[in-house]
């Protein structure tokens, strides 16, 4: 059956490069975005922002359940080492974690939205910042993967290859 799979490339993938970083910026931005236009609409009193920030968290709810599939399959990929588990361990926790909070999120959104579209409650700004936070938390420890680990990066796995990391 494995003589079916692509053969694993320079980036130990059997595509041309990683996936769910491209996938997980729409996240960020949407996330992001979907927050500052409920926070701009709250303190301007724009009921239509809130209808962009509804869009925007209704596309990252199903974007980031592609991010993690492309995720898990490229962290299985990767060949972690062993400095680079712990945090690739948290990520993937962090990310499982997001995916829950950002569905439910939008869930109470969409309760809220099909109440009375133009108000907002304040507690959902609050967990809108929250949010923020955790996906902000979320990009550090991929930025670590990528910059600091080099997950995926050619050097990185032509020395996993030769058994250099440990």
């Amino acid at each position: 059956m494995l003589e079916y799979l692509p053969p694993l490339n320079d980036h130990n993938l059997p595509y041309p490069d990683t996936i769910h970083p491209i996938v997980v910026h729409f996240v960020i931005a949407m996330v992001l975005f979907a927050v500052l236009c409920d926070g701009i609409g709250y303190f301007t009193r724009n009921a239509r922002l809130y209808e962009v920030s509804w869009w925007n968290l209704f596309f990252a709810t199903i974007s980031v359940f592609i991010a993690i599939i492309f995720g898990q399959i490229e962290a299985g990929l990767a060949g972690p080492y062993a400095v680079a588990e712990s945090t690739l361990n948290l990520h993937t926790i962090l990310g499982w974690s997001l995916s829950g909070i950002i569905a439910a999120v939008t869930a109470w959104r969409y309760v809220l939205r099909s109440r009375d579209s133009k108000t907002l409650p304040p507690l959902f700004l609050v967990v809108g910042i929250l949010l923020v936070g955790l996906v902000l938390v979320q990009v550090y420890l991929g930025d670590l993967l990528v910059w600091v680990y080099g997950l995926h990066s050619v050097p990185v796995v032509d020395a996993a290859k030769k058994g250099l990391l440990q």
